[in-house]
């Protein structure tokens, strides 16, 4: 077994000794997935397994190739997506290692979605809309040559196929019009002669599988140069990004340490500490593109979803292929030491403690190594962008102290930059400030404010007060969000696609953002809640508020942060946040922080503004004693 093969696919087997194992096919899968994921799989991948493979199988027996390997459940590099089968051969014509990624269906019948050429629904799914086939496997192809070495180097040794091999043409009609290219080839079970011609004309009879699977195995994962070509044109030519002081300071001192880690092959983990707006995503874009531009192996990831998303959407709005450089804190479980020259981990509080998700067993939750050693190892300059007050959640371990000690304990050198300067909330330092001491994370207590230019602070008495501030902003053109602490419940869309107005006070009620990563009834996907117009008249959490920026913010303090007598009281039972709410792994003490990070985040998202408005009589007392009525 290759270093690392364990975690590429689930199972590894000639076609010829698949036979061995399909009695126990399902079962042997399964026993990898948990091994590897702590998850069990659902029964429709059992189902999957049992059905589909078995067909793949006898459809490459009868093309006579029995020697092709076959890499089962193949996980895409940096990333917890898997394609079902990648096939490992020789070509037929040239000799040379030839791959064919092989999505398989279990499907009957298929349809185009409203007249879309890529969106089909399927009745096995009740109707829901899904990618079509033949483009989820060039996508996948596509992503493999940008990630994989070998296959960037041999863009031609890489072939993509959707088998749908329980399916009539008739039954699926729809989904052959659509033009076949190389990496996104469709047969039918009706058409499965030719299915055996087109195995036949990507992989060659006889010896050679094995030594393909082993070289593809063996590859470095890295961005590949096309991809780094695209991102240079893409993120730095088309925004021109203005690095004031210390935003200037940081961004060289990464570049340097990046090219001493050429000369040298040392590595530096480089710190960048700063409050909201203090330029860190920036930073972050403006090194991606003069990396990407100079040929350096550089990728960019969060523990945020709405953050990575919003990031690809910027970042790769005209050239989608940019996309793939932005990812997750997890992806790096089983990455290679030092493929990256440089990995930018944006939002760094977030990090976790292990990169295991919560579906993960607890036999195997100790296993895994710590999340911050995996990102340490990832790149020779791992690059760590923080605020330390936005620590939002259970188990986020992400503090210049936290990094700065690991790092240190594993040989590496340590640069840390402090941004001291205010961009977001009118670049009012005063104001952020202000916060701090508000919500104790600061010491001093509670001051009043005192107002400074650019940026204004006020009180609502109500939330239809709170909510016509806003509109009227909106209406004048500026972006202004609501966003609140998670004190109501959190219902999913009815049937019928409109919002619950989960968040009710008094008589006013207005639905959360979405959950999901779909539009529903008009409102868009969570993770674009901050930035889309239709995010306006759903009330926003940390989650979907955390990393962004609007002009004007309204903050609801919920029950669960009240002001008594000389102090604040975090209620817990006041909380729906489902992580808050075990008091086995969250103390007294860790709520009450983090509930104080949590409203330091909502109350730092505006540029122009902030209305505050309490749930709790004696808390907007409080805050009315504090900002000065002329200001409202």
């Amino acid at each position: 077994m290759l270093p690392g093969d364990l975690f590429v696919h689930l199972l590894r087997t000639s076609v010829r000794g698949f036979s061995a194992l399909e009695a126990h096919l399902a079962d042997r899968i399964a026993e990898q997935m948990s091994i590897q994921t702590g998850r069990r799989p659902a029964a429709s991948e059992s189902r999957s397994w049992e059905r589909s493979l078995p067909a793949l199988q006898a459809d490459l027996v009868s093309a006579g190739l029995d020697d092709v390997e076959m890499l089962i459940e193949y996980q895409l590099p940096l990333t917890s997506k898997r394609a079902d089968v990648v096939l490992a051969g020789k070509h037929p014509k040239t000799g040379l290692p030839s791959y064919v990624v092989v999505e398989l269906k279990q499907w009957s019948s298929a349809e185009s979605f409203e007249g879309s050429e890529t969106l089909v629904t399927v009745e096995q799914y009740g109707r829901r809309a899904v990618t079509h086939p033949a483009l989820q496997v060039a996508d996948y192809c596509d992503y493999l040559s940008s990630f994989t070495v070998m296959l960037a180097e041999q863009p031609h040794s890489l072939a993509g196929v959707a088998y749908l091999h329980n399916a009539t043409d008739l039954g699926v009609s729809d989904l052959l019009t659509l033009k076949r290219t190389k990496q996104g080839a469709l047969f039918t079970g009706q058409r499965r002669g030719a299915f055996v011609e087109y195995l036949r004309s990507l992989l060659a009879p006889g010896e050679g599988g094995a030594e393909a699977a082993d070289a593809l195995l063996r590859s470095k994962i890295t961005p590949s140069k096309q991809l780094l070509a695209v991102a240079a044109e893409e993120v730095q030519n088309r925004e021109q990004f203005v690095l004031l002081d210390e935003q200037r300071d940081a961004y060289e001192h990464v570049m340097h340490a990046v090219e001493r880690a050429r000369r040298s092959h040392t590595k530096t983990a480089v710190v960048v500490s700063g409050g909201p707006g203090s330029g860190k995503s920036v930073i972050a874009l403006s090194l991606i593109g003069e990396m990407s531009r100079q040929g350096r192996a550089v990728m960019h990831a969060t523990g945020s979803r709405s953050f990575t998303m919003t990031l690809r959407k910027v970042a790769g709005k005209r050239a989608p292929r940019v996309q793939k450089l932005f990812t997750y804190f997890n992806s790096f479980m089983t990455a290679e030491p030092n493929d990256l020259d440089c990995l930018i981990l944006d939002e760094a509080h977030r990090i976790r403690e292990t990169s295991v998700s919560r579906y993960t067993r607890k036999e195997f939750r100790t296993a895994g190594r710590l999340q911050i050693h995996e990102l340490l190892s990832a790149a020779r300059v791992p690059v760590f962008l923080l605020d330390e007050h936005q620590v939002v959640r259970p188990g986020e371990m992400g503090t210049v102290e936290d990094i700065e000690a690991h790092a240190e304990a594993l040989g590496l050198k340590v640069e840390h930059i402090n941004l001291n300067d205010q961009f977001r909330c009118g670049g009012s330092e005063v104001y952020v400030d202000w916060v701090l001491r508000l919500l104790g994370l600061k010491p001093g207590g509670p001051i009043e404010w005192k107002g400074d230019d650019g940026f204004s602070v006020s009180v609502a008495d109500t939330p239809e007060e709170l909510e016509h501030i806003l509109a009227t902003r909106q209406g004048d053109g500026y972006s202004a969000r609501m966003a609140a602490g998670y004190c109501w419940p959190w219902s999913d869309p009815r049937p019928d696609g409109s919002l619950v107005n989960d968040v009710e006070i008094d008589g006013w009620s207005q639905p959360w953002n979405l959950r999901g990563d779909r539009a529903v009834g008009g409102a868009p996907p969570a993770a674009l809640w901050a930035n889309d117009p239709a995010g306006f008249g759903q009330v926003g959490c940390v989650y979907t508020a955390q990393g962004f920026e609007y002009d004007h913010a309204g903050v609801i303090i919920g029950p669960d942060f009240v002001w008594r007598d000389d102090g604040w009281r975090a209620v817990r039972e006041e909380n729906r946040d489902p992580d808050f709410r075990n008091r086995a792994k969250v103390s007294g003490q860790e709520f009450d922080r983090l509930v104080r990070n949590v409203y330091k985040v909502l109350l730092t998202r505006g540029m122009q503004s902030v209305t505050v408005y309490s749930t709790d009589a004696p808390t907007r007392e409080l805050l009315r004693k504090l900002v000065d009525l002329s200001a409202r």
